[in-house]
C-alpha cells in the first residue's frame, strides 16, 4: 500500500477538486497513458489493484509508471463514539485527481495490449477514464494553441 514516509501534518483539510489538472497532464513517460476525465479521491488501495491488474496482463513485457501517490491522509472516528473529542485518526491515504491528470503510463508494448491493459485498470477506479497515446496529446496541444491565437 503506498502512503508518504513522513508528513508535516497528520490530518488536514477535505479541500476542494475545482477545474481541470495543470500539471500532470501530458505523457511524461510512456507512448501511451490513462487519463482522468472526472475529480475524485483516488485510495492507494485501488492505484494498487489498477498497477497489479496492467502489469499482470503484459505479462514482465514493457513498462508501467504509475504518476499520482496518496498523499493526503483521510480520517475516520471509530464506530460508536460521541460527538467531539477532536478529529479522527488517519485511515487511509488517497490521490486527489483532477479532470484532465494522466494517472499511468506504458511503453514497450503494443497499442492493442497497452489498451487492453489499461482497460482493466480502469474497472479497478471509481471514475470514468479514457486511453491516450503521445501522438494524438501533441495534436491536441497543436489545436489548442492554434485556437487560443485566432481568439
Amino acid at each position: 500500500m503506498l502512503m508518504p514516509k513522513r508528513v508535516k501534518r497528520r490530518r488536514v483539510m477535505r479541500g476542494r477538486m475545482k477545474g481541470r489538472a495543470h500539471s500532470g497532464n501530458t505523457l511524461a513517460y510512456g507512448e501511451y497513458g490513462l487519463m482522468a476525465l472526472e475529480p475524485a479521491w483516488i485510495t492507494s488501495n485501488q492505484i494498487e489493484a489498477a498497477r497489479i491488474a496492467m502489469t499482470r496482463f503484459i505479462k514482465r513485457g514493457g513498462k508501467v509508471w504509475v504518476d499520482i501517490f496518496p498523499h493526503k491522509p483521510v480520517t475516520k472516528k471509530p464506530a460508536e463514539t460521541r460527538m467531539g473529542s477532536g478529529k479522527g485518526s488517519p485511515e487511509y491515504w488517497v490521490a486527489v485527481v483532477k479532470p484532465d491528470r494522466i494517472m499511468f503510463e506504458m511503453s514497450g508494448v503494443s497499442e492493442e495490449t497497452a489498451r487492453e491493459a489499461l482497460r482493466l485498470a480502469m474497472h479497478k477506479l471509481p471514475i470514468k477514464c479514457k486511453f491516450v497515446k503521445k501522438e494524438d496529446l501533441k495534436n491536441m496541444d497543436k489545436q489548442n494553441i492554434s485556437e487560443g491565437g485566432e481568439a
